[in-house]
């Protein structure tokens, strides 16, 4: 089929929750991709920091077909050998000694405001409210938009689960503040993603790691965009020196296969017991034999540090285009997880680029937001950059 005849299909069968859209995408292979027409894309967004190794990763694919061949499902109600592998292969690359295992990003969030409640009930010390910054992200759950310090994501779905209050990211007073009898828990990005790419000031995450310590609540990390290699560690919070009591992952753990999951502390862990949460789907073979070709890929010596150097290449290459147009208010990121903030909206913008071969996107309306496959090189950002030149200048911007 072609655009229009997938877009017709679309347009009369499929539920309109994603508006309008200009390609239908049939086929990838690294960092390009080609649509239903046969144009060609360099891809820049990675399936909003999914396909962190590109599409098609040759190790992930034979990983995925001889799983296939073997076994696709089978309930949790017994044990299965990739998702043990895969919890033995991240317990070894960071601080959560306990893992469960979902479908996305929204169900892990969820696992964890789940754990953080029940941990503190278990205590016998019921302390159920969660802190969480504003223009945060966390899903689309009821729960997770509630977390969400967005109002925009909560429209037309109140009421509200109660418990969640809201501080600004960076503003360590507020959060001590906020840290009343009553919260057991604060849930943050390291570095807030959809909010527009807005990093943490010095200190800051050492400072909430330490004022969550002296209060006795729990920390927990939302890594689902900014994890797996995506801002020159393989999770951010290493990066920053800081260790949470619970993560949350997904998007880049399978690269492009439905993964989530919850690392915590063995502490932490005990918040839950058998029967307390499940997933039918979390941690099946598929999936995680997916997972387990995807992590070894990512911690093989010398990729990460390698991606990191990249990124370094592209933040300076953007500053140096800021320098050159006003209209750029700030250019920021980590690793490869970049947005250049401008004082227009950046939707016309992202449609030119679009039509000149080059997919990013936004992270709020007025920020375009690069997540590339961590495979991509210099060549190619020289490419990128000559389109986002280009298209400021049709812009007249």
């Amino acid at each position: 089929m072609n655009t229009a005849e997938i877009q017709a299909l679309n347009d009369q069968y499929v539920i309109n929750t994603y508006g309008a859209r200009k390609l239908a995408i049939t086929r990838g292979e690294g960092i390009t991709l080609w649509d239903a027409d046969g144009k060609e894309y360099l891809d820049c967004f990675a399936g909003i920091a999914v396909c962190n190794l590109g599409h098609c990763h040759p190790a992930v694919t034979e990983a995925i077909r001889e799983q296939a061949g073997k076994l696709i499902h089978v309930s949790n109600l017994y044990y299965i050998e990739p998702q043990v592998n895969l919890a033995e292969r991240l317990s070894k690359q960071c601080f959560a000694q306990k893992w469960f295992f979902c479908n996305g990003g929204a169900e892990a969030n969820e696992a964890a405001i789940k754990l953080a409640r029940r941990y503190w009930a278990q205590k016998g010390t019921p302390k159920p409210g969660i802190v969480t910054a504003e223009q945060s992200f966390h899903g689309r759950t009821l729960a997770t938009i509630t977390a969400t310090g967005q109002p925009k994501y909560r429209q037309g779905f109140e009421p509200m689960m109660p418990g969640f209050s809201y501080v600004q990211f960076n503003d360590i007073a507020a959060l001590e503040n906020a840290i009343t009898p009553e919260v057991g828990a604060v849930l943050i990005e390291p570095i807030q993603g959809e909010g527009g790419v807005r990093m943490p000031v010095e200190g800051y995450l050492r400072a909430v790691r330490e004022l969550c310590t002296k209060k006795n609540v729990l920390l927990i990390f939302d890594e689902v965009q900014t994890g797996l290699g995506r801002t020159g560690a393989l999770f951010a919070h290493q990066g920053y020196g800081v260790t949470p009591d619970i993560m949350t992952l997904a998007k880049g753990l399978a690269n492009g296969v439905p993964i989530g999951a919850m690392g915590c502390t063995d502490e932490a862990a005990t918040g839950f017991g058998p029967g307390m949460h499940a997933c039918t789907f979390g941690g099946n073979p598929l999936s995680t034999a997916a997972s387990v070709a995807t992590i070894d890929t990512l911690t093989a010596p010398g990729f990460i540090e390698a991606a990191a150097k990249t990124g370094d290449y592209f933040l300076g290459r953007l500053n140096a285009l800021a320098a050159d147009h006003a209209i750029i208010v700030d250019v920021r990121g980590k690793g490869l997880m970049i947005g250049v903030e401008f004082k227009e909206a950046v939707s016309p913008l992202i449609g030119k680029m679009l039509d000149a071969g080059v997919i990013c996107g936004p992270a709020g309306p007025n920020v375009l937001r690069f997540l590339p496959p961590l495979i991509i090189t210099t060549e190619q950002i020289d490419r990128v950059m000559a389109v986002l030149s280009a298209c400021l200048g049709e812009l007249g911007w």
